[in-house]
């Protein structure tokens, strides 16, 4: 474990990482720094707490519509199996 340093929202947060973990847990806090600058300059929020509590909901959305499409995408792979499966066993059996 390595120790770093990330400034998320103007506070600084000490962390244990596993080897390897710091580039994205340093790009993850960068891409947040861009959201609470976003909506600091957008909208009228002030309280850091709140505009932490927009940020976990845009997150919470994307990450929701990531699963819904994965979820999409292996129903219609296994569909397409299940329709070769069927497609090849009509082949070989004539």
């Amino acid at each position: 474990m390595q120790k770093i340093k990330l400034s998320i929202a103007d506070r600084v947060y000490p962390l244990s990482v596993p080897e390897g973990e710091e580039a994205i847990l340093r790009e993850a806090a960068k891409s947040l720094n861009v959201m609470v600058d976003h909506f600091e300059k957008n909208y009228a929020v002030k309280d850091k707490q709140d505009v932490l509590a927009m940020c976990a909901l845009q997150i919470a959305v994307q990450s929701s519509k990531e699963a819904d499409a994965n979820t999409t995408s292996q129903s219609d792979v296994h569909k397409k199996i299940v329709l070769l499966s069927k497609y090849l066993t009509e082949q070989l059996a004539s």
